[in-house]
């Protein structure tokens, strides 16, 4: 491999796969709703807050009912806009803070609130004024503040078994959430996934739908305050979010897939949290991007209005994910009638919201958005935001909670998380009793995720996708080398941390701390369940410590269950604690004996998700026919048990290895184990770990952009002053002999903003260093201008320009000397109807 910095953060390499599920015979996407639960509508209605809610609309102006279906993202709107433009909601997207500042500390975020909230109730009309919400998604706390809580995701939580617990986190989420300002939470997330390859397989408590249930309500009611009592809404409480309606889990392990079932078993397993959701009194439902047998959820008016508000009868109302209408056939961002008609209550939008806001007022003065399904949604709207007390309640600096930032990551919040991370964990192996550990010996610490708050907390952590956050941005957290350094030492040991493993003093034990690096949505969706980073130094540093007869206790990090049979081998101890959060010494609590020789906290996580005997076994799910899991869902060792593991099968099944078929890069990301780097002559290569990146001498710059979707691409800026180039680099060599004997080509989709002033060449380098060149500026400059358009080269012109293709190490080699500004969403190696003779252009 090219010797290379390493930009700081994470660009999850992951490829995407598509869903293998079989059609359902005679599958319908038209939903029956008496076949569905009957649940008690909670809040009930109240007749007093229904006349005010009357009394409201009919002083609206048709653009006021319109604003209030807008939620627009804080990127793209600036509080004077909403002088003018009444919008119900803002959010703060995945990457979105105050003053465009990711790390803004929680004083501007509730200067923001406050300007948000005044403007929108700036008016000289004498029409109503009409509070705003702001949504966030704190889904394991307020987790987009610097200094919040964080708790585990999901599915560690799913393995504590603990709905009270669950109950717990929801009120100190509200709380650190209501201390910035901030009225509505995005969470709970209640998918049941049924394939661990989609990349928010964490976000999900378990693949069984009890579990799901168990725990919804509790979240809701730890969020709202119980229902039907007087600590609903009330002070410190924001509005819960039940997501993402329907089948998100079940689309074969990609995301914003296709759900491929029955209604029968939409119902009975994906529908399973809704109901106690519902019931605890959850104010807002998010739709998924996702579709049922071939029928986007937005599309589905039998789900969204017959079967949730209709027999579910839920009262609140329905907001969109992000641009998720836009999916909707026939939609754009900027216009989609058809999906309010369905259902949806509220537009989540990022870009040209004022674009959405005048099309829709267009579409509701035609009559193309009904009058009653209109007033209908601006009913549901309202009414949340009165049972949420907002008409009530003073600008956000001024409620009884706003203002507390001691309250973010306040002590006793943090002993709640540190908790659920000792009741997270889950005991794989113990093999001679390895576990627990004495504190008062010589203890090494290896392993650089041991010292990483951000791979600890994984995605939605500050940033969307977790990467790019440095340890300041986590002043209140403790990592899990930290917790045990303190541990030990309070007993009189010695801990020494070496993230390499090249110890000082030989160690009694050893611990290695390892896994995925951090990811959200589509960008963590996987081809297989193999964890098989480019770099293998902590199965190598396993096997070392293994040979030198130092016990080895593996603690490995990661959004889901994985085959890592080879890590388990290599272990004395294994434990998954999958994404702890903020609160490391949690870990540490379980791993160690007292001094005294006796736990005090014993392992008490079982497994909420089968676990891989193989890495194809994606879809492995309790029940199942032929279940043949390495440890079954429920598995999970106590100090009570002397079962010892024997040795693992560690062979790779045939066909897995990485070949050229499928997307080079695609929604953001590569194969597994590949890497994106900028290069810059003179400079050493710079592989792109974050979203952003540059060269050190500045020369190409990386930044991303959306296309499809959320940062689903990437742009880059050549500056001129020498050549650069951004490059994509397989883990090992690829065979594309038999794809170019096939006439395939490199397809690259791509959109041209500042077009080449120097020549242009697309290339692939051999593992020999021999590079095949292609050149494409006339092809470029030919291309319009700020347009998504395509271009492919056949594979045969690059092995004409004498590079074997048989050993292909970087498929993808795009360089220029020159100014160029291009966005790129897609390579891949792909059929297309072009002349053959066409091998790019000066």
């Amino acid at each position: 491999m090219l010797k290379r910095l390493l930009a700081f953060g994470s660009l999850t390499a992951l490829s995407a796969c598509a869903a293998t599920s079989q059609p359902i015979e005679n599958a319908s996407a038209h939903a029956h709703a008496g076949a569905w639960p009957r649940v008690a509508m909670t809040p009930a209605l109240n007749p007093a807050v229904e006349a005010k809610i009357s009394d409201i609309m009919a002083r609206m102006s048709l653009e006021d009912k319109v604003g209030q279906l807008i939620q627009a993202d804080i990127a793209t709107i600036q509080p004077d806009d909403l002088k003018t433009y009444k919008l119900g909601s803002v959010l703060n997207g995945g990457n979105s803070a105050p003053e465009n500042d990711e790390f803004a500390p929680p004083e501007k975020w509730l200067k923001a609130a406050d300007a948000y909230y005044d403007a929108a109730l700036e008016r000289s009309d004498g029409r109503p004024k009409i509070p705003l919400i702001w949504g966030t998604d704190a889904v394991h706390g307020n987790n987009n503040i610097v200094g919040a809580t964080l708790f585990p995701h999901n599915i560690g939580l799913g393995a504590a078994r603990d709905p009270e617990l669950m109950e717990e986190i929801g009120q100190v989420t509200a709380i650190e959430t209501a201390a910035a300002g901030l009225d509505w939470s995005f969470a709970p997330t209640l998918a049941v996934t049924q394939d661990d390859r989609w990349g928010r397989t964490y976000e999900s408590y378990s693949e069984d739908p009890a579990i799901v249930a168990s725990y919804a309500g509790k979240v809701v009611t730890g969020l709202q305050g119980k229902v039907g009592t007087s600590q609903f809404m009330s002070p410190g409480h924001v509005i819960a979010t039940a997501k993402h309606f329907l089948g998100d889990g079940g689309t074969g392990g990609k995301d914003q897939g296709d759900t491929r079932v029955s209604e029968t078993e939409l119902r009975d397993i994906h529908n399973a949290g809704y109901p106690p959701a519902l019931k605890a009194g959850t104010l807002t439902v998010m739709t998924s991007f996702s579709s049922w047998n071939g029928r986007k959820i937005l599309d589905n008016k039998s789900l969204v209005t017959d079967v949730l508000k209709g027999q579910m009868g839920f009262a609140g109302f329905v907001v969109g994910d992000w641009n998720a209408h836009a999916q909707v056939p026939g939609c754009t961002v900027t216009s989609c009638a058809a999906a309010i008609n369905n259902g949806l209550d509220m537009f989540m939008v990022s870009g040209d919201w004022k674009a959405l806001y005048h099309n829709t007022l267009k579409q509701a003065q035609s009559g193309e958005i009904k009058p009653d399904r209109l007033d209908d949604a601006v009913r549901r709207i309202l009414r949340v935001k009165f049972l949420a007390g907002l008409f009530d309640e003073a600008r956000p600096s001024e409620r009884q909670y706003a203002g507390k930032f001691d309250l973010i990551g306040a002590p006793e919040h943090r002993d709640i998380a540190r908790r659920a991370v000792r009741e997270s964990l889950v005991l794989l192996k113990n093999n001679g009793h390895v576990l627990p550990l004495k504190p008062q010996a010589k203890i090494l610490v290896a392993g650089k995720a041991a010292d990483s708050i951000a791979q600890q907390a994984g995605g939605w952590s500050i940033s969307w996708q977790g990467t790019g956050v440095p340890a300041s941005a986590f002043p209140n957290a403790e990592t899990i080398w930290t917790g045990i350094e303190k541990t030990v030492e309070d007993a009189g040991g010695q801990a020494e941390y070496a993230a390499d493993g090249n110890f000082k003093n030989r160690p009694d034990a050893a611990i290695v701390v390892f896994g995925e690096e951090p990811y959200a949505e589509f960008m963590g969706d996987r081809p297989t369940l193999e964890f098989s980073p480019e770099d293998q130094s902590n199965l190598e540093l396993l096997k070392k410590f293994k040979a030198q007869n130092i016990p080895v206790v593996a603690v490995f990090l990661s959004g889901r269950p994985m085959w890592v049979n080879s890590y388990i081998n290599a272990s004395d101890a294994f434990v998954a604690a999958f994404l702890p959060g903020s609160e490391g010494g949690g870990v540490a609590d379980v791993l160690f004996a007292q001094p005294n020789g006796k736990p005090e906290y014993d392992f008490h996580g079982k497994l909420s998700f089968s676990w891989p005997k193989r890495p194809d076994q994606f879809s492995l799910n309790r029940g199942d026919t032929n279940y043949d899991p390495l440890f079954a869902f429920g598995y999970g060792l106590t100090y009570a048990d002397h079962t010892d593991l024997p040795q693992l099968d560690e062979t790779r099944p045939a066909g897995m290895n990485i070949g050229a078929e499928g997307p080079l890069f695609a929604k953001g990301k590569l194969p597994t184990g590949w890497s994106l780097a900028l290069t810059e002559k003179g400079q050493s290569d710079l592989v792109a770990l974050a979203n952003s990146a540059q060269t050190a001498g500045g020369t190409l710059r990386m930044t991303g952009v959306d296309r499809r979707a959320q940062e689903d691409s990437r742009q880059f800026i050549w500056s001129g002053t020498q050549e650069a180039a951004v490059q994509i680099e397989a883990n090992r060599p690829i065979d594309i002999s038999r794809e170019t004997n096939g006439e395939l080509s490199l397809v690259l989709e791509y959109r041209v903003s500042v077009k080449p002033a120097d020549a242009v060449s697309l290339g692939m380098v051999n593992d020999k260093g021999v590079q095949a060149r292609v050149p494409i500026a006339g092809l470029l400059r030919s291309a319009p201008t700020d347009t998504w358009t395509s271009l492919a080269i056949p594979l045969k012109c690059f092995a004409e320009r004498g590079i074997d293709p048989n050993s292909i190490l970087m498929p993808f080699m795009l360089s220029t000397g020159g100014k160029m500004t291009m966005s790129i969403s897609d390579v891949r190696f792909d059929s297309v109807d072009i002349p053959m003779d066409k091998c790019g252009a000066e």
